[in-house]
């Protein structure tokens, strides 16, 4: 995963509900898995502030496979997906859009979900 990776998810996903924009005030947050080791993390800045969409930056270094002359992550893992932390579980942006279509307001979505 890289910026321009996000960026072109950014575009797929806008109006559909997979972007931190559309669906934070549903209680989602921007975090990244690594579906080799299950670990998610939720996006920061490089210094270590939540950050409101997803950044590359506060990503820890297990995960950061490039980097450029001035430090900034260029590259991360190939297993390293972005997408969402509610209510307790990562959601793939494909499955936040699915959840944020469903939904007739935000409190037929926080009642209607649940997870097996």
């Amino acid at each position: 995963m890289t910026p321009l990776t996000l960026r072109n998810e950014n575009r797929a996903y806008r109006g559909r509900g997979g972007i931190s924009r559309e669906n934070r005030s549903l209680g989602f947050q921007p975090a990244f898995k690594d579906l080799d080791t299950g670990r998610v993390f939720p996006s920061c800045f490089a210094n270590g502030l939540a950050a409101p969409v997803h950044v590359l930056e506060g990503l820890p270094d297990e995960v950061v496979t490039e980097r450029s002359a001035a430090g900034r992550v260029v590259a991360v893992k190939t297993s390293v997906v972005a997408g969402f932390v509610w209510r307790g579980r990562f959601l793939t942006r494909e499955q936040a859009a699915c959840i944020v279509a469903d939904a007739e307001g935000p409190s037929s979505v926080l009642d209607g979900w649940a997870f097996s």
